[in-house]
């Protein structure tokens, strides 16, 4: 009896502590619920609408009409014309569109042959689950006038696979890895940084020198930066020689795009550290704001097939936009320069956070 009177009290102390402790409890409420949202309603497997873009060269009621056909099917959302395949490929290599439709300028003369393919899908597919998508637009009924003979009534679509012809998983996985490694371990350092100075003692130490907040926080985040810098050499390393992951744009892009993305993941790591109360609670936050990280931010699922609201989620988070810069520089070769909304994106996000951060620290030890 007695036993049981100890291990109740326990309990009730236990309960004690996790009623006052709003943050744990929002975490219990928080993250099943997130899950749920994501899984069920945000994640969406059966992917649609991916972005996309034509160029019809011929300009007839039949290219028209096949057009028409291809967007009704909804697996693409066509979202401009252009005037010729090179234009296609380079809204491609900046990964504006996913899939291009090329309709040649002797169109008409091909629905009429039965050995010959009407147009062509330039796909990007370092994204196996695009290009997968893109062959089912081969199999859409395309309903031609009576200008075409019955038996010809259809359409033979060529898909032209880029940056990854041999179809490998890996070649989306790797460049999507680095900024998911570095979401985990960047801001999970500097989450409980400010904090553990706290717990240790350290902060007492702080305030009778002269050290002024930026250069505190300053001084917690430059070896950090070199330690992102050593995971991004190690997994694009790796990712070449074990898995024959190209890279065809410019080192200096990569490095630079990594620079932007590791400075902003440590400044919400010190935003955090800043929240927290303990190094758990600094923890419990990081694995909050990495979860919606890794399952909106395209690096699981393609970004057009979510719904617009998780998309429009997915676009306040870092990882969304790095993505789309790795991968555009060492898939698709592209240049920084056409990439520029993304670094804009990654700058915004680390100044608020890092001002965020500079005015919620006090140099105290409440």
């Amino acid at each position: 009896m007695n036993a049981l009177i100890r291990i109740f009290a326990v309990l009730h102390k236990e309960f004690l502590q996790l009623s006052r402790d709003r943050l744990t409890f929002g975490m219990i409420v928080g993250i099943p619920l997130i899950q749920l949202m994501m899984f069920g309603y945000a994640i969406n497997t059966d992917v649609r609408n991916l972005t996309a873009a034509y160029a019809d060269e011929t300009d007839s009621h039949l290219s028209r009409q096949f057009i028409a056909d291809l967007t009704a099917s909804q697996v693409i959302s066509m979202q401009q014309r252009v005037n010729n395949a090179d234009e296609l490929m380079a809204l491609l290599d900046a990964g504006q569109i996913s899939i291009g439709v090329y309709v040649p300028n002797d169109f008409d003369r091909r629905v009429q042959q039965q050995d010959r393919s009407v147009a062509q899908l330039l796909v990007d597919g370092s994204d196996t689950i695009i290009l997968g998508v893109a062959q089912q637009l081969t199999s859409v009924p395309v309903h031609f006038d009576s200008q075409v003979p019955p038996a010809r009534q259809g359409a033979k679509i060529e898909v032209r696979n880029f940056y990854n012809p041999e179809r490998r998983s890996a070649v989306n996985i790797v460049p999507g890895l680095v900024g998911v490694i570095l979401t985990m371990t960047m801001v999970l350092f500097t989450a409980v940084a400010i904090v553990r100075e706290k717990e240790r003692g350290n902060m007492e130490l702080l305030i009778n020198t002269p050290v002024r907040t930026i250069e505190l926080m300053l001084g917690k985040i430059i070896p950090y930066i070199l330690i992102g810098l050593i995971q991004l050499v190690i997994i694009l390393s790796l990712g070449w020689y074990f898995f024959e992951v190209p890279i065809r744009g410019s080192g200096l892009h990569v490095l630079f795009a990594a620079l932007m993305f590791i400075a902003t993941n440590l400044s919400l790591g010190l935003l955090i550290s800043t929240t927290a109360g303990t190094q758990f609670q600094a923890m419990q936050l990081t694995f909050f704001f990495f979860l919606p990280s890794i399952l909106l931010s395209g690096f699981m699922f393609p970004f057009d097939g979510m719904p617009q609201l998780a998309q429009n989620i997915a676009e306040i988070l870092p990882l969304t936009h790095f993505n789309r810069l790795i991968r555009g520089i060492v898939l698709r070769g592209a240049d920084i320069s056409t990439l520029w909304l993304e670094l804009a994106a990654l700058g915004a996000f680390m100044v608020v956070a890092l001002t965020l951060a500079v005015a919620r620290f006090r140099k105290r030890l409440d």
